[in-house]
């Protein structure tokens, strides 16, 4: 049976705001290949207390460099596993920018979306944010250019009982 629970935001930006500025050693850094903001992203999450979901293929996971999901490091994949996950690991929605709260996840785009970052403040209805690639903490987003945005809400996770 799946036990649905709340991820622990407090964890998850503590670690944004540990490694923001430099890499967690346990990870490859994809900053040469591509960029590591969802890396970072999914490493925040995981922080949280987020479980990996190991399936392959469409599943979200890390163990190394070469035995990965795609959804753990590509804006994509991140976005669609969190849209469409009904089993073990996090799960969420796309909301309305206005609606961000800290913990959620915001994709920015110029044509494609191409950057994930954390949320980890909102003030004045401004959601300010941490990142890699283009390292960032407490950021808000209005310093960034784009011309698509989306944010995903991230309800919580689910593991097996």
């Amino acid at each position: 049976m799946l036990l649905t629970y709340s991820l622990n935001i407090q964890a998850e930006i503590a670690y944004a705001r540990k490694w923001a500025f430099s890499r967690n050693p346990a990870y490859y850094n994809f900053d040469d290949i591509g960029g590591d903001c969802t890396n970072f992203i999914s490493q925040c999450l995981y922080a949280g207390g987020a479980v990996m979901n190991y399936t392959r293929d469409t599943g979200w996971y890390y163990i190394s460099l070469h035995d990965r999901s795609a959804a753990w490091t590509s804006v994509q994949y991140f976005y669609q596993f969190v849209i469409n996950n009904k089993s073990v690991g996090i799960y969420g929605e796309e909301i309305p920018l206005s609606q961000a709260k800290r913990g959620d996840v915001i994709q920015l785009g110029m044509g494609k979306f191409h950057h994930s970052l954390l949320v980890v403040d909102v003030k004045r209805n401004i959601p300010y944010v941490s990142a890699h690639t283009e390292n960032a903490f407490n950021k808000p987003i209005t310093a960034y250019i784009y011309d698509r945005i989306r944010c995903l809400h991230i309800i919580g996770a689910r593991k097996y009982q």
